[in-house]
């Protein structure tokens, strides 16, 4: 179970190309922008690609145990999120329908829905929900007519304007690229928080990219950080995300 939810943490979540620049941003805010203009802004810098392949570094941190990996991430726009270990240890596939899994290290699968991580965070969960959160967009559409702006020294901070009695949500919107610097989404009676930092942006033939972000993963009993780092990134080019369940592995039960 503790190996299924952390894959499935990688797959939400996220340069060696010449064309690869980090982003720095202005922060100059503009008071008078509306909640419509701001996510105006946000829909425009969406990371619209076919495919893109890069290294994920990834430094798992959970109270005084920490491990680093590098995997390999590719994704195909709208329809695939796959992530693979070194000599294919261990390999997730995430589709629109299905999320598929497995771990060589105990000979173990998972081949089901998104029930298990919809049930988690108390609502329904879409395969554009995660390839949002790991491209540094908005997980939830922004729907100027139920948002409201709040004050805040640095960045366009949106919240709902009725509370959801499933969860709170934040955005965090960075003035310069529209992209989010922070969000965040908490079950108050439960005690359990997700918070995404994007700490840096890399710019990509054309495209806006997260280069760096620490995903916070809250409960009542502990927490765990996901620290990533996305380099070496390729965007357009052919790529295959194959994926075959082993003979003899053991399906997990949920």
């Amino acid at each position: 179970m503790k190996h299924f939810i952390y894959s499935i943490v990688l797959g939400l979540l996220l340069g060696g190309c010449k064309s690869t620049k980090t982003l720095q941003s202005s922060g100059t805010l503009d008071s008078r922008m509306s909640v419509k203009q701001i996510a105006k802004n946000h829909d425009k810098f969406q990371s619209n690609f076919t495919s893109l392949q890069g290294r994920l570094k990834v430094e798992y941190v959970q109270g005084e145990r920490s491990e680093t990996h590098t995997l390999t991430l590719r994704m195909g726009y709208d329809h695939t999120i796959w992530v693979n270990a070194f000599l294919n240890m261990v390999r997730l596939k995430i589709t629109p329908d299905r999320v598929l899994f497995y771990n060589k290290l105990d000979r173990t699968y998972f081949d089901g829905d998104y029930a298990l991580i919809s049930e988690l965070l108390g609502t329904d969960l879409r395969f554009e929900n995660l390839q949002n959160a790991l491209l540094g967009e908005a997980i939830f559409d922004i729907n100027p007519k139920a948002f409201k702006k709040l004050k805040h020294q640095s960045a366009y901070k949106l919240t709902p304007k009725k509370s959801n009695p499933l969860f709170d949500l934040l955005y965090i919107i960075n003035p310069t690229y529209f992209k989010l610097d922070q969000q965040q989404l908490s079950q108050s009676l439960e005690q359990n928080s997700l918070n995404i930092k994007y700490q840096s942006y890399q710019k990509i033939k054309g495209l806006v990219i997260p280069e760096s972000l620490s995903i916070k993963a809250t409960n009542s009993n502990d927490q765990t950080t996901l620290n990533l780092n996305l380099k070496s990134v390729i965007l357009d080019q052919p790529l295959r995300f194959p994926f075959k369940i082993p003979k003899g592995f053991k399906a997990i039960k949920l």
